[in-house]
C-alpha cells in the first residue's frame, strides 16, 4: 500500500493579509488530513526555499494572499525547486495580482471593466481626479484592504495617503463606483459555479466584513435575472480564461440592477488565492454544488502541477 502524499500547507507570510492567510491554511490543512493526505504546515517566511528543500514535499497547497503567495514569486520558486503547487502559476499570478494590467487583459478579452485610472497615491490625495462617487484601492491587494469609497459627502479625497506608514504602495487604482449588488462567482474543474450575492451588514464590505463571522450575508443562489446570472458565469470563466488561471479562481462584480439587461454588469477583479476560511466564498460554492471541503481539497491537491 502506497504512503499518502506529503503536503506541505503554504500560509501566513509576510503580508497585510497574514492573518487570514493564517485561518485559511489551518482550515484547508486540517480538511487535507481528514481527506488521508499526510500535511505539514508552513508559516512562509524569507526562508521558505530552504525549508521546502529540507521537507521535500510532494505538493505544494498554497494558501497565501497577497504577496509572495498570490503574485507569482511564490510560484517561480516552486517551479525552480520542483514541487507541484497547486492555483494559478507564474505569469497568471503576476498578472491577476497588479489590477491595472489585469483589466486592461480583461477590457480587451471581452470583459466589462469600471473605467479609471492608475495614479500616484499622492494626486488621488489632493483632488477629486474624478466625480464622487468613485473608488480608491491598491493596485496589488486584496480583502479590501487600503480601499476607499469616496462619495459626494466627502470635500476631499482620503488623506491617509499621505501617510509616511502606507504600506500598499505607490500607485493606485482610482475608479467609477457601481451602485448596487455584490456578486461572484467561481471557477472550479474548468467550469463556473453558482452566483452569491454579498449583502454586508456593515457600511462597506471591508476586511471586517469579509472574515468577520456577521459581516455580511450569503445569498445563495443570488436572487438574480436569469440572463444577468448567466452572464455573471460565462464572465467569470471567460476572465479566468483571458489570465491564463489555473484551478480556483473567484471573480468579483458589481450590478447596478437600475440598468437594462446585462448592461450594469461589472468584473472588479479576479482572485486567483481565494480566502478559504470558515466564512469564506469558494468552499461555500463548493458545497452548493456538492463538493464536501474535504473533496475540494482532494482535487486542488491532485490538480496540483508545474508549468502552470
Amino acid at each position: 500500500m502506497s504512503s499518502p502524499k506529503h503536503v506541505a500547507v503554504l500560509m501566513g507570510g509576510w503580508s497585510p493579509e497574514r492573518e487570514v492567510s493564517l485561518r485559511s491554511g489551518a482550515a484547508c490543512a486540517a480538511a487535507a488530513e481528514r481527506a488521508g493526505f499526510r500535511v505539514t504546515r508552513v508559516d512562509v517566511g524569507r526562508d521558505v526555499a530552504a525549508v521546502l528543500t529540507a521537507l521535500k514535499p510532494d505538493v505544494a497547497l498554497n494558501l497565501l494572499h497577497g504577496c509572495p503567495g498570490e503574485d507569482g514569486t511564490l510560484q517561480g520558486l516552486l517551479e525552480i525547486l520542483g514541487i507541484p503547487y497547486s492555483h494559478s502559476g507564474v505569469l497568471s499570478s503576476a498578472l491577476a495580482m497588479q489590477k491595472d494590467f489585469a483589466k486592461d487583459r480583461l477590457r480587451a478579452c471581452g470583459v466589462p471593466v469600471p473605467e479609471g485610472m492608475t495614479v500616484s497615491r499622492f494626486d488621488a490625495a489632493k483632488t477629486h481626479l474624478i466625480a464622487p462617487p468613485y473608488v480608491i484601492k491598491p493596485i496589488a491587494a486584496g480583502s479590501s484592504v487600503g480601499v476607499f469609497i469616496v462619495t459626494d459627502a466627502h470635500a476631499h479625497p482620503p488623506q491617509e495617503l499621505f501617510r509616511d506608514d502606507w504600506e500598499h504602495g505607490d500607485r493606485v487604482l482610482v475608479e467609477t463606483y457601481i451602485r448596487g449588488k455584490e456578486l461572484t462567482c467561481a471557477v472550479m474543474k474548468d467550469q463556473p459555479l453558482d452566483v452569491i450575492e454579498i449583502v454586508p451588514m456593515v457600511k462597506f464590505y471591508d476586511y471586517e466584513a469579509k472574515y468577520a463571522p456577521g459581516g455580511s450575508k450569503h445569498v445563495l443562489p443570488a436572487p438574480i435575472a436569469p440572463d444577468v446570472y448567466a452572464e455573471v458565469q460565462r464572465l467569470t470563466l471567460l476572465a479566468h480564461q483571458a489570465l491564463g488561471c489555473r484551478g480556483v479562481s473567484r471573480a468579483d462584480f458589481r450590478y447596478d440592477d437600475n440598468a437594462p439587461g446585462t448592461s450594469g454588469l461589472f468584473c472588479l477583479e479576479v482572485n486567483t488565492q481565494p480566502g478559504m476560511t470558515e466564512t469564506s466564498l469558494v468552499p461555500e460554492l463548493a458545497q452548493h454544488a456538492g463538493v464536501s471541503f474535504e473533496e475540494l481539497m482532494r482535487w486542488m491537491i491532485e490538480d496540483a502541477s508545474l508549468n502552470r
